[in-house]
């Protein structure tokens, strides 16, 4: 005979709803790490694109900055995670864990087909989509709050490619004036003949040391004593694509961690701890997945040398972490990927690949209903 609780639950009824409700958590992981693996191109592509890095060091610092991103999260973006909770956008929200893993499952869905295909598409339109999709399945047309779907999330998720390439067309000029004077100088490890003398009355001895010399690039690279050498452009370059990197890991961590904070308070799990898991599987994604959306928007999108790279990272890395502090869902994707094009456009747009950018346009409008649909066929073969 099957005992009941006080709220007339039974404990098969309990014991669902805790495995839903740990199903829910595995899946908000999920898609963190989907996550990483499509948006680390975001703030490393620029890296790759100018020669300054390969694909494996790329991503490593791109995911590292992640990381730090997503744990700082905790204290300076949580704006968001009211948003994409689903309380922002929908009138009722349904009891249950069911409809948070739809949800999840829908944008997940849709984000790793998108790396797949190596296409960069935004995770915040996936969840908007996914939740809008599973609510009206669960509360009709009236379900939806659209007028904040659109002030909230469609209006800031179109504005936000336009002004990066504002910005990027506007800004680069007084980059490039400031900053591309230092392609000229460059740190250097030599490897120097030194006199060695022994601390006992010996005659002196000859040897070799490293030493650290700061001078022109060209001096530098005719040197044949040297055994590593870092451009201070390039020095710029790695600390943008950092600060790029950890401003996409402090706006995206909250709205996934939003799918599954209730599941992570019923496991037991503070929210600082469900903040570092989904931080670090956001890091592990990008390590694991992140070459190939990383390629798209390196080498496919427009040429680019490292005081341009520098820049779309420096507007990047602005505008998203402004974002993430006033609680904007903005998407890195769109920020990224706009000042990228405006890069190209600086030179009269004959370098950019148009082919690569509409199919970017064509998977940007797609990503919201097709995620929609995901996550409401799911949502209706769960309930």
């Amino acid at each position: 005979m099957l005992s009941k609780d006080c709220g007339g639950f039974t404990s098969v009824d309990m014991e669902t709803a805790m495995i839903m409700t740990s199903v829910l958590a595995l899946l908000t992981l999920a898609l963190a790490f989907a996550n990483g693996g499509n948006d680390i191109s975001k703030g490393i592509a620029t890296l790759v694109g100018s020669g300054v890095a390969n694909f494996r060091r790329a991503v490593i610092w791109g995911a590292l900055g992640t990381v730090a991103g997503g744990i700082c999260a905790a204290f300076a973006a949580q704006k968001l995670v009211k948003t994409f909770s689903g309380n922002g956008l929908l009138t009722s929200f349904p009891e249950g864990p069911g409809f948070l893993m739809a949800v999840s499952m829908g944008a997940i869905g849709w984000i790793l087909f998108a790396s797949r295909t190596g296409l960069p598409v935004s995770t915040t339109h996936s969840i908007a989509g996914a939740l809008c999709g599973a609510g009206l399945v669960a509360a009709g047309f009236g379900g939806v709050k659209w007028m904040a779907l659109g002030s909230k999330i469609a209006l800031p998720l179109a504005a936000s490619p336009l002004i990066a390439l504002g910005l990027m067309w506007a800004v680069f000029p007084l980059v490039r004036i400031c900053f591309s004077g230092l392609n000229r100088y460059c740190v250097c490890v030599e490897k120097h003949d030194v006199a060695l003398q022994p601390s006992c009355s010996a005659a002196a001895m000859a040897g070799t040391a490293p030493v650290v010399v700061v001078g022109q690039t060209r001096d530098c690279s005719a040197s044949p004593s040297v055994i590593s050498r870092l451009n201070l452009m390039d020095s710029l370059h790695w600390a943008s694509a950092g600060a790029a990197s950890f401003a996409r890991g402090l706006n995206d961590t909250p709205k996934i961690l939003a799918l599954g904070i209730a599941s992570s308070a019923l496991a037991g799990v503070s929210d600082i701890g469900f903040y570092i898991m989904v931080a670090v599987a956001m890091g592990i994604g990008s390590m694991i997945a992140g070459l190939r959306v990383t390629e798209t928007l390196a080498r496919k999108v427009t040429p680019m040398n490292t005081t341009e790279g520098f820049a779309a990272n420096l507007i990047t890395s602005l505008l998203v972490g402004a974002a993430s502090r006033f609680g904007m869902p903005v998407s890195t994707t769109h920020v990224s990927s706009g000042a990228i094009i405006g890069i190209g456009l600086h030179s009269g747009g004959k370098h950019i690949r148009w082919k690569t950018v509409a199919d970017m346009l064509l998977a940007w409008i797609v990503t919201l209903p097709a995620a929609a649909l995901l996550a409401a066929l799911l949502y209706w073969l769960l309930k």
